[in-house]
This record gives C-alpha cells, sequence and structure tokens, in this order.
C-alpha cells in the first residue's frame, strides 16, 4: 500500500484520493436519523471552527473518537457479566477500536502541536461527549454505534480533503513520525501524506463495524469480514527507548 503512495503523478494521487468509497448508511428510521443529525451537527461546528486546520482538526477530534470504543466495550464487558452470556468478540474489538484511536491522537500531535486553548477545549469536551455518549449507550446501544458509524463517515470525508490539502501544496508532506512509521510498519521515507491514508483506512473499518455492530442489535446478519480492510498495525506501540 505505502509504494502506491509514494507515486509522483498528480491523476494517480487523484484517483487515490478517491479510492476508498464514500460508503453511507440510509437511515432507516427515527434512531438513524436522530444518530445522523448528531454527527451533521458537530461535523458543522467543527468546519467553523477549525475550518481547514485539518492537523489541528484530526488532534481535538481523535481525542473525542477513542471515547465510544471504551466506552462501548466496558458496558459490553459489564452486560457479560451480568447475563453471563458471550460477548461475541465485540469487546477486544472496541478496546482495539479506542486504542487506535489513540495512537492516531498521538501521532497527529507530532505534526500540529495543540495551542493551549485547544487543550482547553479537548478537555471540556471529552468529559461533555464521555458523559453524553455513556447515556445514550445505555439507552439505545444500537443508537450509539450508528452515530459512531455517521462518525467515522465524517471522518473518511475529512481525511480525503486532508489529502487534497496536501497534494495541492496548502499543507506541507513533512516526514512521518517516527511513532506513525513504528505503529503502521512504515518505511523510513514516509510521509504526513502516507499516514493519512493509513489512518483514513483505519476509519473506514471502524465505519462498517460500528455500522455492522448497530444493524447487528438490530437483528440484522453482520460479517465483519466484510468490513473496509484494516491496515497491519505493530503488536507492540510503544517506540523503544
Amino acid at each position: 500500500m505505502v509504494n502506491s503512495i509514494l507515486t509522483p503523478d498528480p491523476q494517480a494521487r487523484a484517483e487515490e484520493r478517491e479510492a476508498e468509497p464514500r460508503v453511507h448508511h440510509a437511515p432507516a428510521e427515527l434512531s438513524d436519523r436522530f444518530a445522523l443529525g448528531v454527527t451533521k451537527l458537530l461535523r458543522f461546528t467543527a468546519d467553523t471552527f477549525f475550518a481547514k486546520r485539518y492537523g489541528h482538526r484530526a488532534i481535538v477530534l481523535e481525542t473525542v473518537a477513542a471515547v465510544p470504543g471504551m466506552v462501548g466495550a466496558m458496558f459490553t464487558h459489564l452486560t457479560s457479566l451480568r447475563k453471563m452470556k458471550d460477548d461475541e468478540g465485540w469487546i477486544r474489538t472496541l478496546m482495539e477500536e479506542a486504542e487506535n484511536e489513540r495512537m492516531h491522537l498521538m501521532t497527529f500531535i507530532e505534526i500540529a502541536q495543540p495551542t493551549l486553548f485547544e487543550r482547553l477545549v479537548i478537555l471540556l469536551a471529552q468529559w461533555v461527549f464521555l458523559l453524553l455518549f455513556s447515556i445514550l449507550y445505555l439507552v439505545s446501544s444500537r443508537t450509539a454505534h450508528r452515530v459512531v458509524g455517521y462518525f467515522e463517515e465524517e471522518a473518511v470525508i475529512s481525511y480525503t480533503l486532508y489529502l487534497k490539502e496536501i497534494d495541492e501544496g496548502r499543507s506541507p508532506n513533512v516526514p512521518a513520525p517516527a511513532i506513525a512509521r513504528h505503529y503502521w510498519k512504515m518505511p523510513d521515507d514516509a510521509t504526513l501524506r502516507d499516514v493519512v491514508l493509513l489512518v483514513r483506512a483505519d476509519e473506514a473499518h471502524h465505519r462498517d463495524i460500528n455500522h455492522g455492530i448497530a444493524s447487528q442489535l438490530d437483528g440484522q446478519p453482520f460479517d465483519p469480514s466484510a468490513a473496509a480492510p484494516y491496515p497491519s498495525h505493530a503488536d507492540n506501540i510503544r517506540l523503544k527507548g
């Protein structure tokens, strides 16, 4: 995958930007429309606040994006204990999602240092979102996963726009941070563009998984192997030294 990313051909890069289809789950009922409405509101807020400062946008949003997986894993774990029922592998999947989103954050912190104001926004946004998402998960875990699915749809779009900013020279294509090269097993000459493509692939996978869980909770069949391909990640996410 990385070799194709490094091609200098502008036409090839344009095609690569659009290679990830913008999969959209059409809302089927009121709870889906509620989930989509919440997502569009938050997208409008992010667009208004960050405009095209995609590095800083990624830092703030990834601190929030890492919350649902951990919340979902915790409540699924407690439900499994309480009902003495198998979790069907969702606990590990959701915890891995939370860790993956956290690694996105660790990567973008190396690229765009957050300001003091953005750090304060992160503190407020994370606590408010944690509280509201936990309540939503207790009321309707199906709706909560549908919200995350729509969140990830928007994330795929945002990272595609970030690629366009890089390709057209408005954002510098700096070398990939060491933590990113280690986590995604990238070559030493990897760049920010390579990182954004891999992050987008992660988000596409999370999109399909969360929409799939929501559908499964609604009684519909779901095959996790049908989700968008997940990039390879390092088993040990910590850098030596």
